[in-house]
């Protein structure tokens, strides 16, 4: 498997079990804010590192986290 999280599957387990952090509502929301923040240092070095379309990809998987904890 890759490193980077390429289905949405890998990518919750890429961080709640490989990185042990819970996807709080809390959580989701400050990341969205941030990745959504085209200005934040983070969010351009993600940008950077990862480029535009695996951003769009995490933006949308954060997306569906928070309508999943939400539902």
């Amino acid at each position: 498997m890759s490193m980077i999280p390429t289905t949405y599957a890998d990518w919750r387990r890429c961080i709640e079990v490989d990185c042990q952090q819970a996807l709080t509502s809390s959580f989701i929301a400050a990341r969205i804010e941030e990745l959504a923040d085209a200005n934040h240092f983070r969010t351009q070095q993600f940008v950077a590192l990862y480029g535009p379309q695996h951003h769009a990809r995490v933006v949308a998987w954060f997306q569906q986290a928070r309508a999943e904890t939400n539902a």
